[in-house]
């Protein structure tokens, strides 16, 4: 670990476990979120500056559901246990955690909650406000020392805590935004428990991570895959700061994404950054191994196999030397407290390298961030705005928006069309609105009139969501004006389309993607 002031979030299995985290950063302190299985002797190795026990799915009484050694307790260092998390620490420390027998003593959603403003974490905030909690058991007794400092209509202790042994637990979730002044809270917790400084800031990261690529990389190369994604985009950036002409970026142009796109990558980082950028385009070769083949899965494999084969086939041509760098973010390595496997996720960010290929080692500049915390160091990095807020876009990119076989003809079609939705949702200022739109091809050709002619040509889909998590999301209420519109346009622009239709399904039961 490096010499930056840390606080841990230990994770028990709690579904807010990142967003605990990203809630300490924005509050400029850096934030680690290790498994409950972590030896604790790693934890007095990091010396936190604080330590946040998550919630969980289980109950503190049930020895078989996650606890960890007591001897945390005895560190000296803060600690704020949220939900399961504070639970856990009242039931360590010798208080009595209650199974809730009936529906009177559970809670769920918005709660009406009385706070001690004499405490330090609700201090300056008003005496009751709205919290969010999602419990059945509760703490029914507080351990010795403890006191209660906050309650429910049937929570006799919303917050407990020991100011001597700076020991404090929330039956709440303040990092959620349902609960009033809960950032405010957190806040409370780690400048006035914790007397942590607030030096995580993105330009400290940014100076911090150039010097010490500089001093990794020395004189020698290194190698990024780059996509034209946000994540591999901003290490790129970096990369050149740090190292310029040392960077070689390797960009694979499959022909399947949306119009212009390649060369608005290519554009991007050939004049604003210095490196040596590569465009591969083999499009003919992708379209060759998709003939024929209609099943989303097939094409998804072989769009992957014919990558991993252009990419590595060129890095092994010139450039199978020096360090290997990608785009990993700091969600693709975090491990998870749930069950005790505790296995850390594979993820697209994390390539495997072929054996014959002797990297020095694998440079992630970006490992310690969060996607938003991303896209905010490559603004600052000068990146244009389209390309730090591209939205998500499939690996196989139009491949699985073509809805059965893929042809040149189709992914024409699709980026013409997809071109003209994108331009209207920027002229009406509504892209900002959404979480992701775009075009489909389903493979229909419907019956239509134009100049008096009969028609037989093919069908658009548009889809529009707005989530905040991509686990579920509605449709987007596009106004009717703006949809007509952008029918007229693809129907009047764009050759063999004469009918346009609006996915209006949510998810679940159906998907983001149609494939």
């Amino acid at each position: 670990m490096s010499n930056k002031e840390t606080v841990i979030v230990l994770d028990f299995g709690g579904q807010y476990n990142q967003l605990i985290a990203r809630r300490v950063r924005e509050c400029n302190v850096y934030c680690e979120i290790l498994p409950y299985t972590v030896d604790i002797q790693k934890i007095k190795d990091i010396a936190p500056k604080g330590i946040i026990f998550t919630g969980g799915p289980n109950s503190v009484y049930d020895e078989t559901s996650p606890h960890y050694t007591p001897e945390i307790f005895k560190l000296g260092i803060p600690i704020l246990g949220i939900c399961y998390g504070c639970q856990l620490m009242a039931y360590s420390l010798g208080g009595v955690v209650t199974p809730a027998t009936d529906n009177s003593s559970s809670e769920y959603g918005k709660t009406e909650t009385q706070y001690n403003t004499d405490d330090v974490l609700f201090k300056g905030l008003p005496e009751s406000g709205i919290s969010w909690m999602s419990h059945r058991d509760y703490i029914s007794e507080v351990p010795e020392g403890f006191s209660v400092t906050a309650t429910t209509a049937v929570c006799p202790t919303a917050a407990m805590s020991c100011p001597d042994k700076k020991l404090y637990g929330v039956q709440f979730h303040p990092e959620v935004n349902h609960t009033e002044n809960g950032k405010s809270m957190l806040k409370s917790f780690l400048y006035d428990v914790c007397e942590c400084k607030g030096e995580w800031k993105m330009e400290s990261f940014i100076d911090t991570t150039v010097a010490q690529l500089k001093e990794q990389i020395g004189d020698k190369g290194v190698v990024l895959g780059l996509s034209g994604g946000v994540d591999s985009s901003v290490a790129a950036a970096l990369l050149s700061k740090a190292v310029g002409k040392q960077l070689t970026c390797v960009f694979v142009d499959q022909g399947l994404m949306r119009k212009d796109e390649g060369d608005f990558v290519e554009e991007t980082f050939t004049k604003l950054f210095d490196m040596n950028f590569v465009r591969i385009n083999c499009q003919d070769e992708f379209l060759s191994k998709l003939k024929g083949v209609v099943d989303p899965e097939k094409k998804r494999e072989i769009i992957g196999t014919e990558f991993y084969k252009v990419f590595w086939g060129k890095i092994r041509e010139s450039y199978g030397s020096g360090f290997f760098a990608q785009g990993t973010i700091y969600p693709d390595r975090i491990e998870s407290g749930k069950g005790d496997a505790a296995k850390i996720k594979t993820h697209h960010n994390q390539v495997g390298i072929p054996e014959d290929i002797k990297f020095e080692s694998v440079i992630e500049p970006l490992k310690d961030l969060f996607k938003d915390e991303v896209r905010e160091v490559g603004e600052k990095l000068g990146i244009p705005h389209q390309l730090v807020w591209r939205q998500p876009f499939p690996g196989p990119g139009l491949g699985v928006r073509v809805i059965g076989e893929v042809t040149a003809e189709k992914v024409h079609i699709l980026q013409e069309a997809d071109a003209i939705l994108r331009d209207e949702m920027d002229k009406c200022g509504y892209s900002e609105q959404m979480s992701q739109f775009f075009a489909v091809l389903p493979g229909v050709k419907t019956v239509g009139v134009m100049g008096d002619a009969r028609t037989y040509d093919e069908l658009v889909a548009i889809r529009a969501v707005t989530t905040d998590d991509f686990m579920t999301a509605d449709w987007a209420k596009i106004p009717y004006e703006i949809l007509g519109r952008v029918s007229n346009r693809i129907i009047n622009e764009v050759e063999h389309v004469n009918r346009v239709v609006y996915d209006i399904t949510s998810k679940p039961p159906g998907t983001v993607e149609w494939e």
